[in-house]
């Protein structure tokens, strides 16, 4: 199951129903943000489409020579938007698609507003703009790319995960034609998760390429913003990592990070090697940036490997001014270990530190307030003095509270933190570039176990109750996973390494969001799962 390449075949069936010619693509700016992660310009410009335009744009020329291929999600805005379009167009003919389910009145909207009778298809698999709908838009839009009807399980523990349960499996009934897929002998499972089961993993640093880079300078539709790198080349201020058009990102994602800085320096030197020049040592990332800034012709030849480097350089200068191993050191040692003497020595002695920002230290404590939540020996209080003592803002020193009351033993419907040391506490040494020799891997979010169980059979229908009267039997072959409240690349390497280690079992991981420590850290963020539950009841109340 690839979400990726089920868009992207969705796509180029609406390119290509659209018959020869050449055409333009009219979307919005969600759909728009999703052509670009599955299809290249190079890619889509072979199929004809020469034009990328917004339906909320006032500028656009008349071109009655193009075909309009809409791809727009069906919101309220989006349907006014082509109405005003369809009565004054400006294209020859349209192809409308909608990204979901759209309503007969709207339906009838648009064919009364299509006057010139320019419309050649209309296609829609909608909801008030709520979170909860546009989770269950998400997840019903998912579904039919995969072409999956799937048997749903839920968290018991999350309110939110029955009720998103309950929403996706009322669109499956009610548009049962859309759903009626061919049988498989194993029916497909829906598990929705809740974030507040988890609150530990969103907030410790990772340490493999695609999380680093999402963690220390942020990954939005594959693409990065370097512009404050010091001293960046102009052409490198923004930079796109995709995994499906770039070789060494794809075979590089899921590897730690020194084996990524090692990895870099093989391929440079294997580029060095076919220069007719002497050799040049390269021993650590610095010297590899000197080198492709010093041969322009390098940098012609190798766009991809410039880009990495420098993104990595990037990643290096971050983990060093930050102080990231050490830290990462304590964020395992909290997560993992049962040692509240050593645990809490070594948050007072980071704390003590000048060097550590101010998220760093905030993050620390929040650690902390989580794993020793009800130790009675906890000096919680006289960590918040020390977060006092360095500056921290209000703001931040409230959010440490604030995780207690979203992920905390009273919330959580696992046993995320076992009393003994279950954990098998085991430091995994890389040996790469000077500099990033020491990697820290010992956690494992939550999910890994809980899917786990799934794939065995074992996992209790007491806290992961089937929505409706029916159960599987067997083991279950296609998997889809929805953590409301956003899920970490931490996770996603779990379902990388388990689609490698279980022959016949396929997953696919997804979420409200996919979180790095800024985002998760937020309460506003954290608890997003509760806001919809207030939307909800402020609707009901209505």
């Amino acid at each position: 199951m690839n979400v990726t390449l089920a868009v992207k075949q969705y796509i180029s069936k609406m390119v290509e129903s659209s018959g020869p010619g050449m055409k333009v693509l009219l979307m919005d700016r969600e759909t728009t943000s999703i052509v670009s992660v599955v299809y290249t310009q190079s890619e889509i410009l072979q199929k004809e489409v020469y034009l990328f335009e917004r339906i909320d744009s006032q500028n656009r020329d008349s071109m009655k020579h193009l075909k309009a291929i809409c791809f727009l999600r069906p919101t309220k805005e989006n349907v006014e938007h082509l109405i005003q379009e369809l009565r004054r167009p400006k294209y020859s003919v349209y192809f409308i698609y909608f990204s979901n389910v759209i309503s007969k009145s709207e339906i009838k909207a648009l064919a009364e507003a299509d006057e010139q009778e320019v419309v050649a298809e209309v296609q829609g698999r909608s909801w008030e703009p709520s979170m909860l709908s546009r989770c269950t838009q998400g997840l019903t839009s998912v579904l039919l790319a995969l072409k999956k009807c799937p048997m749903i399980r839920y968290q018991l523990s999350s309110d939110m995960s029955k009720r998103l349960a309950e929403s996706v499996k009322q669109i499956i009934t009610k548009e049962y034609e859309l759903f009626d897929f061919r049988k498989t002998e194993v029916p497909p499972l829906l598990l929705i998760l809740d974030r507040s089961d988890d609150a530990i993993t969103p907030l410790l640093n990772q340490w493999t390429y695609q999380a680093m880079v999402h963690e220390l300078l942020g990954l939005n539709n594959n693409r990065i913003d370097l512009s404050r790198v010091p001293g960046i080349n102009k052409d490198l201020r923004e930079v796109v990592l995709s995994a499906e058009n770039d070789e060494f990102y794809a075979n590089n994602l899921y590897l730690n990070f020194g084996e990524i800085g090692t990895n870099i320096k093989n391929l440079m030197e294997d580029f060095q090697r076919k220069r007719p020049k002497g050799q040049q040592r390269l021993e650590s990332i610095s010297d590899m940036k000197a080198f492709v800034d010093n041969y322009p012709q390098f940098k012609k030849m190798s766009g991809t490997v410039s880009k990495h480097v420098t993104v990595v350089g990037e990643l290096s200068r971050l983990v060093s001014e930050r102080q990231l191993m050490e830290v990462s050191e304590v964020e395992q040692e909290l997560a993992c270990q049962n040692d509240h003497s050593n645990a809490q020595q070594s948050v007072r002695r980071l704390l003590q530190n000048p060097r550590l920002s101010e998220l760093d230290a905030v993050r620390l404590v929040m650690l902390y307030a989580l794993r020793y939540e009800r130790h009675s020996s906890s000096i919680l209080p006289s960590l918040m003095d020390e977060l006092s003592r360095r500056g921290v803002s209000e703001r931040h020193r409230r959010m440490v509270q604030s995780v207690v009351e979203y992920g905390g033993k009273r919330v959580r419907g696992s046993d995320l933190i076992t009393p003994t040391d279950a954990v098998a506490i085991t430091k995994q040494f890389f040996k790469g570039l000077k500099g990033v020799e020491n990697v820290y891997t010992q956690h494992q979010p939550l999910l890994h176990d809980t899917l786990d169980q799934l794939i065995k059979g074992r996992l209790k229908d007491s806290q992961f109750p089937y929505l409706g009267a029916s159960s599987l039997r067997d083991r279950p072959q296609d998997i889809i996973v929805f953590v409301i409240g956003g899920a970490m690349y931490e996770e996603a390497l779990t379902v990388y390494n388990l689609n490698r280690s279980t022959p016949g079992v396929r997953i696919v991981l997804g979420g409200s969001s996919i979180h790095n420590t800024k985002s998760a850290g937020l309460r506003s963020r954290l608890v997003s799962c509760s806001q919809v539950e207030a939307r909800a009841e402020e609707e009901e109340t209505d």
